[in-house]
């Protein structure tokens, strides 16, 4: 017990933003798209926007399939083993993909394995910071998963450069092998806290907004609050990431900026998505999680319908790319924490991997349904539209969200 007074608990936040860098680099697929769709002696695959969307789409719903798995396992064996595992299987994936070389070994093993091994890992930090933390559950939840949104504005110049100077595949077995050494090496620092832990001089609120009760998962999936957070979770996700896998194009094809323009983007939203889980997560703290939920909603589903501007007003798609980064960035902060708030913390992994389910469809609905929309009627305008109506309907949800009470 000694040992467990004596832990610094900010050495969970240290590990967190270490793996979340890694981890993060998911956001980059932009990036690659473009290159993929090059001839193949050129040094691409020859593919479709939709094939070469696939990769980006898959890798979402296997990492938020695998956080439901991997909550559970971490609820039940600790975050340091399951997180370590991830990073295994991240890096592991990627070099699958770099030495496949082909468009099968790029879907199984970055798309797959990978998502796999991003959806284990991520849960853990998240995770164990709100056991460590209940009394800044938004701050650290925005803190723990930052890393996440602003990996990309690191790896993103660096992937390109290293396509531009080594090909697509010898950047993904490059990044590979980084990515398992450091996730492996991060999450040595994580460690739940001990049973009925509270910070020193820290008194639980009494508030109608955070329930004291602890619901196990069956519970959760019984009350209709689940599915209301869930919906408005899947909104907000299914526009970000639609925004987030189709930035660099988006910037070439509409806007009429190069690929190191538009790569400059990638970079933009990598700060706007990280900053935005630091400085909503700190809002909701003080503002509430329904207010703070209303305003982050309306901003995006309105920058949403005016990513239609961009062809006559090019400068609007700097705007847009912060705007949509901000608020999907606080979106990934924002929803563990009310998981917790809602349903309690002794479960908090195993729940928040089924909230965080509505992630991975948003990942593999969004991309797709903006390449399809791309395809069918050369331009993303209705994608745009559809988007931003949803996230107006779930500002509205807020208001009608209270605590769920065990019965």
């Amino acid at each position: 017990m000694a040992e467990e007074k004596a832990f610094n608990r900010w050495l969970i936040v240290v590990g967190a933003i270490l793996i979340q860098l890694c981890l993060g680099g998911i956001y980059i697929w932009s990036v690659f798209r473009k290159p993929l769709e090059m001839a193949v002696d050129e040094g691409g695959l020859g593919l479709s926007p939709s094939q070469a969307t696939l990769p980006f789409s898959l890798v979402l719903i296997f990492f938020a399939i695998a956080t439901v798995i991997g909550g559970r396992w971490q609820d039940k064996a600790g975050p340091r083993l399951v997180a370590s595992v991830g990073g295994i299987l991240l890096g592991a994936g990627m070099l699958l993909s770099a030495f496949g070389k082909s468009y099968p070994a790029l879907a199984l093993g970055y798309g797959v394995i990978g998502g796999i091994g991003i959806g284990f890992t991520y849960v853990c930090p998240v995770a164990t910071g709100i056991k460590w933390f209940p009394d800044k559950r938004g701050l650290i939840t925005g803190l723990s998963v930052a890393g996440f949104g602003a990996g990309a504005l690191i790896l993103a110049p660096v992937a390109r450069s290293l396509i531009d100077s080594m090909g697509i595949f010898s950047t993904l077995s490059t990044l590979g092998i980084i990515f398992l050494v450091v996730v492996v090496a991060a999450s040595q620092l994580l460690k739940n806290p001990p049973a009925g832990y509270v910070p020193a001089g820290w008194t639980p609120p009494e508030t109608a907004a955070v329930t004291k009760e602890s619901f196990s998962t069956g519970q959760m999936l019984k009350t209709p609050q689940f599915y209301s957070i869930w919906l408005m979770y899947f909104f907000g996700c299914l526009a970000g990431l639609m925004i987030i896998g189709q930035t660099s194009p988006i910037g070439q094809e509409i806007a009429g900026y190069s690929a190191a323009t538009a790569a400059l983007a990638v970079m933009l939203l990598s700060i706007f998505n990280g900053a935005g889980r630091i400085f909503w997560g700190r809002i909701s703290d003080a503002l509430g999680r329904m207010k703070t939920l209303f305003i982050m909603f309306t901003l995006c589903g309105v920058a949403m319908l005016l990513y239609n501007v961009i062809g006559a007003f090019p400068p609007y798609y700097w705007i847009g790319v912060a705007i949509v980064g901000a608020c999907f960035g606080g979106y990934l902060a924002l929803f563990p924490a009310i998981t917790a708030d809602f349903f309690g913390t002794k479960n908090i992994g195993a729940n928040y991997g089924f909230v965080f389910m509505a992630y991975g469809v948003g990942g593999l609905l969004g991309p797709q349904f903006a390449a399809r929309v791309l395809e069918a009627t050369g331009g993303y305008s209705v994608a745009f539209i559809v988007t931003g109506v949803l996230c107006l309907i779930a500002a509205g949800i807020t208001f009608a969200l209270k605590p769920p009470k065990l019965k």
